[in-house]
């Protein structure tokens, strides 16, 4: 996926989950809106490099939003409405070899108790396969990703749903996209959510499938492109 053209600058502090201020390397200090409604470990440091795009719409508060994050010479992509869109391009170029052959993809479909599905999958010769997407870009061991950074109640109610779907005698699957470049495996962060933890050991009982993949990350695109084994 192509990314806007971006803007460098570096990180003066995050706060209130949702807004960071920056220093360009134009001078300016500028607030930008963070997408991102976890505790970003390891990535909110201030004095990080960041890289921002810049909408051009007159009506947005805050026309800057924060897309990628420097750690020890790694750029991690901390968006997390980037996954949907790096899964959907990922699967219609066949790249999740798990999830091809399918005629049609719709995101965002309504299911389960008022909530929606990131991807459905539908073929005539197949089961509808519900697809939920998380977006992982916590490493505190080299190499390994985990997830959740901090407690996700919403994505526990995901994984419920995800199974009354599997019992349903449909496809469901988690599809964990790590925004880390170089790492090689992946765990959960049971330590932080241990609910979250149990509900996916679950999920899994229930018939729930469980990927992950990692993605290239430059200023100009993000590629989902490479399989991480699971420790589960």
């Amino acid at each position: 996926m192509k990314l806007p053209p971006l803007v460098p600058g570096t990180l003066i502090r995050r706060y209130k989950r949702f807004l960071a201020d920056v220093t360009l390397d134009t001078g300016e200090t500028i607030t930008a809106h963070c997408a991102n409604p976890g505790a970003m470990l390891g990535l909110n440091e201030p004095g990080n490099r960041v890289w921002l795009s810049k909408s051009d719409n007159p009506k947005r508060k805050l026309a800057y939003s924060w897309e990628l994050v420097e750690v020890n010479g790694t750029l991690v992509g901390i968006n997390t409405s980037m996954p949907n869109k790096l899964a959907e391009e990922a699967i219609e170029a066949g790249r999740i070899a798990e999830l091809t052959g399918y005629a049609s993809l719709r995101r965002e479909v309504k299911y389960g108790q008022n909530s929606r599905i990131d991807i459905l999958l539908e073929d005539d010769q197949k089961p509808l396969t519900y697809v939920e997407v998380k977006n992982v870009h916590l490493m505190r061991q080299p190499g390994l990703a985990e997830f959740p950074d901090s407690v996700t109640a919403r994505g526990a109610k995901h994984l419920v749903e995800l199974g009354d779907m599997a019992e349903q005698g449909h496809r469901a699957v988690m599809l964990y996209l790590v925004q880390y470049p170089g790492t090689q495996r992946f765990t959960l962060a049971d330590d932080i959510d241990p609910k979250y933890a149990a509900a996916l050991d679950i999920a899994k009982g229930r018939g729930v499938e469980t990927l992950c993949y990692g993605c290239d990350i430059s200023p100009e695109a993000i590629t989902l492109s490479y399989q991480l084994d699971i420790d589960i």
